[in-house]
Formats: C-alpha cells, structure tokens, sequence
C-alpha cells in the first residue's frame, strides 16, 4: 500500500466512524423492549416528550449507550497500547490475564461477601490493577520483554481462571448471580456505574494521548528506541499499567466483555497501518462505536430475552480472530 493510498483510507476512517458512532447511539436509544422514534427522542432533550419516554430514554438507554462507548472506549485503547508496546497483534487484556484479575475480585465479592456487593466496581478495578503488577513482576529478569510478559500473562490467566471456577464449583449455589457478570454485559447499569467509571475512563484515555510517540518507537524495536534516547523499560511499565487502568475501568462495571480489544484496534490496523497517531483515536472510536452496536444487538435482537453482550461479542471476535490465523496476519 503506498502512502497516497494510506492517507485516503485514514481520511475515510476520520470521516466514517465519528459518523457511525452516532449512528450506533440513536439507534440505540431508539429500539429496545419499546420504539422510540427518532422524532420523539428529539422530544426528550427538547422537553416536548411523554413521561414514559422520557423515563425509558433518561433512566434506562442514555447511561447504557454512555457507559458502552467508555467501556468500548477503555478496552480498545487497552489492546491498542498491548499491541503495541509488545509487538504482538494478540496482545489484549483478556488474553494476558488482566481482565481475569477483574474477574476473581468480582467473584470473590459476589460470592463470598455478598453484603459488600456495593463495593464490586472497586474491587473489580483492584483486582485487574494488581493482576498487572504480578505479571510484570514474573516477567522481571533485568528487564520484561514483551514475550516474558505475555508467557507470565497467560499462565496467571489460565490460573485465575482455574481459581474462579473452584470458588464457584464450590459455592454452587451461589453461582446464578456471579453468571452474568462473567458473561459480560451492560443489563442494569445506570448513571451510579456511569458517574462511578467516567472520572477513571476519562482520565485514562486522556493519558493514553501522552503515550503515542512512545508507543510509535517502541514499535520499532527496543534497541532503536534506546538508540532515540527512550526509557524502553520505563516506559513499557508506564504503557502497561496505562493499558491494566483502562481494563481494570471497563470490567469494573461491564464484567468480563472479551474480544474488543483485539478486533477494533487490529483491524484498525489493516486499514490505516502502525502509526499511533491515527491508530489510538481510531481505536477509541471504534471500539466505543462497537460496544454500543453489540449491546443494542443484544438487548433487542432476540427479545424477549437480553443476551449478555460479551457473548455476543465473542460471536463476532472468533471469526475474526480465525481468519487472521488464516491469512497468516497475527505472527
């Protein structure tokens, strides 16, 4: 692809998601359980609607669609600084365990201390935040290569996951609540989730502008980034801990929602190439953009039931990532 061509297809990008992003919100504020047409929800926010609108909209579908776009957002800005800084297309915070340090908090507080069930979007935050620090602490050996750290990652993945069904074995009769929240989903989340992960999701992605110089030489290979005068170790923490953050956010309080953050910011990829300079905002949008599409899908596609949106999402992420396997893309 030479760069008159890459610069058409960026233009496209820049032009396109904004676009299909609202596109997305407006239909989900517009279809549920109930219609809404366009009309009338331009009558909620111009004080001209019913009161059943107005409550549906207001209290049900507008925090909904806010949190899909920052949990979207978080966890495809998180694979697109994995990715990155490891130089790994299958970098995501799923797969490198940070999400099932999430996970194991939220179980544990679901089951274990069900009286302090307030506290899951903390502990759910925690838990990811110190799931991150150990890897990279495994991977320690005068440095972490990105190879250490994926290894150290999916070994502390596979036993948290080992961890989180013998609580649950165990504690059988408690299951039925916890399964929800494993599968991932937005079904009840209101203004106290938004109001609780906005401030975190803000300031994270806000960071991750200050990371793409970084990420774009550490790209090039350690040894040229210390040649161009970068902190590589430092700065792979500092991208890490970024990215566990903006994980960490999002599983707060959307559970375990997999995929987004190694289909957006990978296919993104395809089409406008490595450079962070268009690659992390189009993540961002794409990601959020994907999000609030999936869970619109899940919520009215198969009533009269609400399919976790993680589901979902995984339908969709597998494909993708069996034809990337395919086409020989992810090595």
């Amino acid at each position: 692809m030479n760069m008159e061509q890459r610069s058409s297809r960026r233009t496209v990008m820049i032009v396109l998601l904004p676009l299909l992003l609202i596109a997305f919100s407006i239909y989900g504020l517009s279809y549920g359980s109930v219609s809404i047409s366009f009309q009338e929800i331009w009558g909620v926010f111009t004080s001209n609607s019913q009161p059943m609108q107005e409550k549906i909209i207001m209290n049900l579908r507008l925090p909904r669609i806010l949190i899909g776009l920052l949990v979207g957002a978080c966890l495809a800005t998180s694979g697109c600084l994995l990715q990155g800084v490891m130089k790994n297309p299958l970098a995501d915070p799923g797969i490198i365990g940070v999400s099932a340090g999430g996970g194991l908090a939220a179980v544990i507080s679901m089951i274990l201390f069900p009286q302090y069930s307030y506290l899951l979007p903390v502990l759910a935050f925690g838990g990811s935040m110190v799931t991150s620090l150990l890897i990279y602490l495994l991977a320690w050996d005068k440095g972490a290569s990105p190879l250490k750290i994926i290894l150290a990652g999916v070994a502390i993945n596979a036993l948290l996951a080992a961890v989180t069904s013998g609580i649950m074995i165990i504690y059988s009769d408690r299951v039925q609540a916890v399964l929800p929240w494993l599968a991932g989903g937005l079904n009840g989340r209101s203004w106290y989730h938004l109001e609780f992960m906005a401030p975190y999701a803000i300031f994270g992605l806000l960071l991750s502008v200050f990371t793409i110089k970084a990420s774009n030489l550490l790209m090039l290979g350690d040894d040229s980034a210390h040649l161009l005068g970068q902190k590589v170790e430092l700065q792979r923490f500092l991208i890490i801990a970024l990215s566990s953050f903006l994980s960490g956010t999002a599983v707060s309080v959307a559970g375990l929602i997999g995929f987004v953050g190694l289909v957006v910011p990978h296919a993104i990829r395809m089409i406008v190439g490595d450079d962070y300079r268009f690659l992390l905002p189009l993540s961002v949008i794409g990601g959020a953009a994907l999000v609030v599409l999936a869970d619109t899908m899940a919520r009215s596609w198969f009533d009269p039931i609400e399919l976790p949106v993680g589901i979902l999402l995984a339908g969709i992420g597998t494909p993708f990532f069996l034809y990337l396997l395919k086409k020989r893309r992810i090595v």
